[in-house]
C-alpha cells in the first residue's frame, strides 16, 4: 500500500509537470525512475494512465479518474501536514479554571482576554464563582484564590494583591454618629462575606496604631458583588475590594469608613495540580498572568 501511495504521488507531480524530467526535478529522482513508478502502477492496476509520446503526455480516460483521486489525497495530507506543523509552534488544547466571581470586575478578565487573544487555540473554560471550588474534585487545571496571605509552594503562585476598604453608603452614614476609631463601629449594621466573616478585623493606621475588632453582622451573603450592593442599598458597613466602589467613592454615592486607616490587603494567587506539565499549558497561563500583573 505505501508503495501504491508514493507511486500515485509521483504520477500525479508528472502530470502537473507535463514531463518525466520536470517531475524528476522535484522529487529529485531521474527521469528513469519516474517512468519506471508509474510503469508499475500502471502495471498493478491492469490500465494505461498516460499516453506517451516524444512531446507530450496524455492522460487515458482512466488516467484522469486517478489524477483527481490522487490531488484530493494529496491536499487532504497536506492539510493535515500543516496543521499539524501550526500545532506544534502554537499551543492549543483546553484549560478548566475557576475565579472568585467578584474578580470579574477587576482588571484581571483584562488578563485572560489578552491571554485568549495571544493563543486563540486553547479553549478557556472559565468557571466564576465565589462558592470554593475543589482543584481536583471539580477537575480544575488551575484555581484562582483569594486570602489574606497567598501560600507559597511549588503548586501556587502570588498573582496579584487587592486593597479592601470599609464602605457605606452616604445615606446610612449620614444616620450614624462619625466614628473616629473603628471600635465606635462594632454596634453598627454590617455585612459580611461567608465563610470569612468569623475572623476579627484588623485596622491598622499610620503611625504603628493597630485595633481589631469582631462585629456581629446582620447579613451574610456568599457572593461579593451582592454584598457590595446591599452596603450601596443602606443596608450597613461592608468590606469590599476597592476596585467594586471606585466609581461609586469617585461620585459620593458611597463614602470610604475611617479612611485613615488601613485594612490588610487580600492577595490573590493560583494553585494547580502537582503533576501539571512544567512546559504546558498550566504554566503558560500563569506566566502570562504573573508578567501582566499590575
Amino acid at each position: 500500500m505505501i508503495d501504491r501511495l508514493r507511486q500515485m504521488a509521483i504520477f500525479a507531480k508528472t502530470i502537473d509537470h507535463g514531463s518525466f524530467r520536470g517531475a524528476a526535478r522535484e522529487l529529485r529522482l531521474s527521469p528513469s525512475v519516474i517512468s519506471h513508478h508509474i510503469s508499475q502502477l500502471e502495471e498493478s492496476l491492469g490500465v494505461a494512465l498516460i499516453y506517451r509520446s516524444t512531446r507530450k503526455l496524455t492522460l487515458t480516460p482512466e488516467g484522469h479518474r486517478l489524477l483527481a483521486a490522487t490531488h484530493k489525497m494529496l491536499e487532504a495530507v497536506e492539510g493535515e501536514l500543516a496543521d499539524l506543523s501550526v500545532s506544534a509552534t502554537a499551543p492549543s488544547g483546553e484549560l478548566r479554571v475557576t475565579i472568585p466571581s467578584v474578580l470579574s470586575q477587576s482588571h484581571f478578565t483584562e488578563q485572560i482576554a489578552s491571554f485568549s487573544s495571544a493563543y486563540p487555540r486553547i479553549k478557556l473554560l472559565l468557571d466564576f464563582s465565589d462558592t470554593r471550588r475543589a482543584l481536583i474534585d471539580d477537575g480544575f487545571d488551575i484555581a484562582i484564590r483569594m486570602g489574606p496571605k497567598a501560600k507559597s509552594s511549588a503548586t501556587s503562585r502570588k498573582l496579584f494583591s487587592v486593597k479592601r476598604k470599609l464602605v457605606g453608603s452616604a445615606e446610612y452614614l449620614s444616620s450614624q454618629p462619625l466614628p473616629a476609631d473603628p471600635k465606635d463601629l462594632i454596634g453598627w449594621d454590617w455585612l459580611a462575606l461567608t465563610p470569612v466573616h468569623s475572623a476579627p478585623i484588623a485596622f491598622s493606621k499610620a503611625g504603628g496604631n493597630r485595633e481589631s475588632i469582631k462585629p456581629e453582622p446582620q447579613v451574610f451573603a456568599n457572593d461579593a458583588q451582592a454584598l457590595y450592593r446591599l452596603a450601596r442599598a443602606g443596608a450597613g458597613l461592608a468590606i469590599i475590594p476597592d476596585f467594586l466602589a471606585d466609581a461609586d467613592l469617585a461620585s459620593g454615592l458611597m463614602q470610604n469608613v475611617l479612611p485613615d486607616w488601613e485594612l490588610n490587603a487580600i492577595e490573590v494567587f493560583a494553585v494547580w495540580p502537582a503533576n501539571a506539565p512544567k512546559h504546558g499549558l498550566v504554566h503558560l497561563l500563569l506566566d502570562a498572568l504573573t508578567q501582566q500583573k499590575t
